[in-house]
């Protein structure tokens, strides 16, 4: 007696729960990260631009499969506004691994305080994924026996999709041999019987290798913990100490935005590697001493009140010589105490108005300069430093500045920065990186301090321009020279201000220094800034 011939309909509804899954497989993802399109071209654009991270991703692929998708998921959770992460189910197997890592960076509490310096900055998101380079290769190095269940689970999950597949298609050959009363014949209906076993075999499997991963995965995980907030700490810190590298030279956001990749990649490691490094703290002492004084810079006003005197500014008449403008009589009167300056006017004593024309920093280089003082930091530190605090206040009085570098009389390096023009960052680590070396001397750069005075003068008739001389050693000028100095600022009507740095007995009275300045102080602690911070007010 034969067996019963097999009806199509029971066939396809054994067959149904593979053709379903077939049918319905949900997406697999790569990636653990959610972006959208201009997200990925944000990653693809810096990928293509870093060889950093072109190296990185190398290199861990040698040792690890799919290290280019974590890198993109680190790069995007730092770089997003709002980073949110796929469900684990959503991951194609393979990848659960990058899920779990960028789950734990995450997830780490230090993770916000990144996510500050980073969103929305490509450059500074890139840096954060090669600062956690070292802990990303030892995550993967652990996940290793994690990766390969991974890996087997994924390739059981294949192998599950593609059985699921063949009983489609074993249904199919099925339905095409049919007869009239809806029996398939013997040996299809065969077929498709052991495709259905083969498909409910490889689903087993399927399952049990997505259940050993899923628990090498969670036996891995809770050691992961401490290395991924130690990574997301350091790259913290490390994108904090470049923008506050930036910050500390006057590099803004807004120029940094606009720099090329390779750019500012070069400008950060001249930064980080050079000795200006070493001088970010200074000047940015210096810079917000500097904006403090400003806030305070007394500009075309009386100061304090101290009685009263006779002149003829009508800002500053009293109030009973006012009143006799209100008398017909004594108008003509008024206009004559005017003419002869004899109106009584409020005395004051506050600080000196600013200048007018350039100011321009004389910076000695001299082989002495690079001495340190007790506390620390160089002599050419703190003349430096000052210096550049002076160009801000340049830009911020909208006055040129000139920084002139000189040391030997035949070592002199000028650079001029307009106040019409941009401060060019290049320029502006040039002039601070530049060292002659050699004796000292001052007529030379005093000399060109005030030609570019006079130029200035007669291009612009601008006057009142203020030179400040920052040197540690003492020096004679000849008696011809002094004469024609001393002609030179009552025509064009400058002031100069002299700093001894390390040097007592330049500061003395009588010095050449002290007769060349209309004020001088003396600087001995090298990472004092408050000892300049009138220079601030009245410049």
């Amino acid at each position: 007696m034969g067996e019963t011939p097999s009806r199509l309909d029971e066939l396809a509804h054994r067959a149904g729960p593979w053709l379903a899954r077939s049918a319905a497989a949900p997406e697999q993802h790569l990636t653990a990260v959610l972006a959208d399109s201009f997200e990925q071209i944000a990653w693809r654009d810096i990928y293509a631009q870093s060889a950093g991270l072109r190296e990185l991703s190398e290199e861990l692929a040698e040792r690890h499969d799919h290290a280019a998708d974590l890198l993109a998921d680190v790069f995007l959770a730092a770089y997003k506004a709002g980073p949110r992460l796929r469900e684990r189910t959503e991951m194609t197997p393979s990848r659960l691994v990058n899920h779990q890592i960028i789950s734990s960076l995450v997830e780490s509490p230090e993770f916000a305080e990144l996510h500050r310096e980073t969103v929305g900055d490509p450059y500074a998101a890139a840096m954060a994924v090669l600062a956690q380079a070292t802990a990303l290769r030892e995550m993967l190095e652990r996940f290793r026996p994690a990766r390969e269940q991974a890996e087997r689970a994924a390739k059981a999950r294949q192998a599950a999709e593609g059985a699921a597949a063949a009983v489609g298609a074993a249904l199919q050959q099925a339905a095409a041999g049919t007869g009239a009363d809806d029996t398939v014949p013997a040996p299809a209906a065969e077929t498709v019987r052991r495709a259905i076993e083969h498909a409910e075999a490889a689903g087993t499997a399927a399952r049990q290798a997505a259940q050993d991963a899923a628990h090498a995965l969670a036996a891995t995980a809770p050691g992961l913990r401490p290395t991924a907030r130690k990574a997301v700490a350091k790259a913290a810190e490390t994108v904090r100490e470049e923008a506050a590298l930036m910050r500390a030279w006057g590099v803004g956001p807004g120029e940094l935005e606009r720099l090329p990749y390779d750019e500012r990649v070069r400008l950060a490691e001249r930064l980080r590697t050079s000795r200006l490094a070493q001088w970010a703290e200074l000047i940015g002492r210096f810079r917000q001493m500097a904006d403090g004084e400003r806030a305070r810079k007394v500009e075309n006003a009386t100061g304090e009140l101290i009685g009263v005197t006779l002149g003829d500014d009508l800002s500053r008449v009293i109030p009973s010589e006012l009143a006799n403008l209100g008398l017909p009589a004594l108008r003509a009167v008024f206009a004559a105490r005017y003419a002869a300056g004899e109106l009584m006017l409020y005395d004051s004593q506050g600080e000196q108005t600013t200048g007018r024309g350039a100011i321009i920093a004389c910076v000695d280089t001299s082989h002495s300069m690079y001495m340190e003082g007790p506390g620390g930091g160089t002599r050419e530190a703190w003349a430096k430093a000052c210096a550049l605090a002076l160009l801000d206040q340049a830009r911020h009085a909208k006055r040129d500045f000139v920084g002139i570098l000189f040391s030997s009389a035949d070592k002199l390096r000028v650079f001029r920065f307009p106040a019409g023009e941009p401060a060019g960052t290049t320029q502006v680590l040039d002039f601070a990186e530049t060292f002659l070396g050699g004796g000292t001397s001052y007529q030379t750069p005093l000399s060109a301090a005030a030609e570019l005075l006079e130029e200035e003068f007669d291009d612009t008739a601008r006057a009142r321009g203020d030179i400040v001389m920052l040197t540690d050693d003492e020096c004679d000028v000849t008696e011809t020279w002094m004469r024609n100095w001393n002609a030179a600022k009552h025509r064009l009507g400058f002031r100069v201000f002299g700093v001894a740095i390390g040097a007592p007995r330049a500061a003395e009275a009588d010095s050449v220094l002290d007769t060349l300045s209309d004020n001088l102080r003396s600087v001995e602690d090298f990472t004092d800034v408050q000892v300049a911070a009138d220079l601030f007010r009245v410049i």
